[in-house]
């Protein structure tokens, strides 16, 4: 394994979470899409050393490639691009009816936060 490849696996990730955490939804797609080639790079690193097709009475099966990896890393893909394309449908919408692509908070986020700042303030009192 490759101390490069696994750098690059964990600075994708890491790049990925931080622009999920944004409010912007462009950056939130990129940040999905930096998760999708993460996690295809690391189940193509899991897939072990390269080695014969697995084909049928081709060669043993000590020599033979491992296929669960590839397909998993095609299914990666497919779920990624299908992730990908709604995030930015969902950003298109928001960007035709507001006029950008942030996400606002909700009000009812907003209440919930508020009572749950108050009933920690009341804790903080009756613990005094």
């Amino acid at each position: 394994m490759s101390v490069a490849l696994l750098t690059t696996i964990g600075m994708l990730t890491t790049i990925g979470i931080y622009l999920i955490t944004a409010r912007s939804l462009s950056r939130i797609l990129l940040g999905f899409s930096l998760l999708g080639h993460a996690a295809v790079l690391s189940l193509l690193v899991a897939g072990g050393p390269p080695g014969d097709a697995p084909l049928a009475d081709q060669s043993s099966a000590a020599e033979m490639a491992n296929p669960v990896p590839q397909a998993l890393a095609l299914t990666a893909i497919v779920i990624s691009f299908g992730l990908t394309l709604f995030l930015l449908a969902l950003a298109r919408r928001q960007q035709l009816l507001s006029g950008d692509d942030l996400v606002e908070d909700d009000l009812e986020d907003r209440r919930v936060a508020t009572e749950a700042d108050g009933d920690d303030r009341e804790t903080a009192e009756v613990d005094r």
